[in-house]
């Protein structure tokens, strides 16, 4: 589960950092770090209510 959720983080983290430099989106950018950032399991996960 613990690599899931790695695995799950990374993928938002880099589809964030695609919006803001290829789709000038900061906001939708920012976004999908801060999910990645929640959903990880090395930070606050949401999971873990």
């Amino acid at each position: 589960m613990v690599t899931l959720l790695w695995l799950i983080a990374v993928v938002l983290v880099i589809a964030g950092i695609y919006v803001i430099l290829a789709r000038r989106d900061i906001l939708w950018g920012i976004v999908l770090i801060v999910l990645g950032f929640l959903v990880g399991p090395g930070g606050v996960s949401i999971f873990n209510v």
